[in-house]
């Protein structure tokens, strides 16, 4: 018996994913808030997640959202105008 002779370890994916990523929130390009979130959310929830958030609400207050950009896992940019 010595090590050598031994397979070398197989990689699972499942046990190396992410359970919860930091979802970065821009207004018009500026980091205005940052959330912990599950990491399989989908478009529709990260955005209403952005556009629910008290630090981003105080920049879109008055303002009509023009645009949202998601980034899968990354960010969401809500443009204003």
């Amino acid at each position: 018996y010595s090590i050598h002779q031994q397979p070398f370890p197989q990689w699972d994916e499942e046990l190396a994913a992410a359970e919860t990523i930091t979802l970065v929130i821009q207004v018009n390009g500026k980091v205005r808030d940052r959330l912990q979130v599950s990491a399989d959310i989908d478009e529709a929830a990260a955005q209403e997640l952005a556009l629910a958030s008290p630090r981003v609400q105080s920049y879109t207050k008055g303002k009509a959202v023009r645009q949202t950009v998601y980034v899968p896992g990354r960010l969401v940019n809500v443009v204003v105008g």
